[in-house]
């Protein structure tokens, strides 16, 4: 397994102005120890504030520091991507902008690579987040590990590291929707996680809302597992049984006490109708989720488009944009 001699970091960053100005400290303090040589691609995801403004000056101002602005806000995974397509060094890691995941922890990430990892997750170990949250995530955890096979303890946490060939092979998947974590575990079984810390947030919220964690576990489970259609089918056949064994009981019962006690079983009959008709309304949403990721990825849109690119790596000295204004 060779040595990781150069380092790409990838960052994606939505209304992270107040952050930014740390963040640049923090890269070139605590990335000072690497013997190897690294670059920083900032990705903007449709920011509303002044972060592109910061990442454009930082950007011009340090070879080290490459800008990505995209057309509008495609997510956060899509925007890692972005910043994935313009790596070239030997290992790339991913983190956030709001520095909950330091910059610190990076040198470790690539020393587990040069023991012989091709992914090193981190796994945050004293989380700095509402018990509501704490809760949350373990739950999902819990919950996609046992729906895709991929055994992780911490799926949110976006300080990870991946050598290069894993990244060119999630570029190609050409996959619409796609969890990084998840789909790197597709193409290695060299996997490995370590603890790392988690910091508080120095300025705002979170921005992954209930409603944004319900999505993304929605499109793990339609995206890398066929979990959802056989629970569907086992709860299916599970109601079929019941079904089969309530109509058994009715006429049981009516036999023995009765056309009078049949009369009084309606509302019973009522109460199961309504458990089967919700039933089939979940069974169809699900059938519709998966039936709308194939037509996305049938229509191939891409996943990004980059409006406008600063730095070392874009061309026409320093500056490159996709025809978009």
């Amino acid at each position: 397994m060779s040595q990781i001699r150069s380092l790409d970091l990838v960052i994606p960053v939505y209304n992270e102005q107040a952050t930014l100005p740390r963040l640049f400290e923090r890269l070139q303090k605590d990335l000072e120890p690497l013997a190897i040589p690294w670059r920083a691609v900032l990705v903007d995801d449709g920011s509303r504030d002044r972060s592109w403004a910061l990442l454009a000056e930082m950007a011009l101002s340090d070879s080290r520091f490459t800008a990505i602005r995209l057309a509008r806000n495609f997510g956060q995974h899509a925007a890692v991507f972005a910043g994935f397509s313009r790596c070239s060094a030997d290992a790339v890691v991913t983190l956030d902008a709001d520095l909950q995941n330091p910059p610190g922890e990076i040198p470790r990430l690539v020393a587990a690579l040069d023991a012989g990892a091709d992914v090193v997750g981190g796994w945050r170990e004293q989380r700095h987040d509402s018990p509501f949250r704490r809760l949350a995530s373990r739950a999902m955890n819990r919950l996609i590990s046992r729906a895709t096979g991929v055994a992780l303890r911490d799926y949110g946490c976006m300080l990870r590291a991946y050598r290069i060939g894993i990244v060119r092979l999630m570029c190609e998947s050409g996959e619409i929707s796609s969890f990084i974590p998840a789909l790197a575990h597709c193409f290695t079984d060299r996997v490995t996680e370590i603890p790392v810390q988690h910091a508080e947030r120095l300025d705002g919220k979170s921005r992954y809302s209930l409603l944004g964690l319900f999505s993304l576990l929605l499109d793990l489970l339609t995206g890398f597992s066929m979990f959802s259609l056989r629970a569907l089918s086992g709860f299916g056949i599970a109601m079929a049984l019941l079904g089969m064994a309530l109509g058994t009981l009715i006429v049981g019962l009516r036999l023995a006490l009765g056309s009078e006690w049949a009369a009084q079983g309606v509302f019973t009959l009522f109460a199961a109708l309504f458990v089967f008709v919700g039933a089939q309304f979940v069974a169809l949403g699900i059938l519709g989720e998966y039936l709308g990721r194939v037509y996305d990825q049938v229509r191939q849109r891409p996943r990004f488009v980059v409006r406008t690119e600063l730095g070392a790596s874009a061309t026409d000295g320093g500056r490159r944009a996709t025809g978009l204004r």
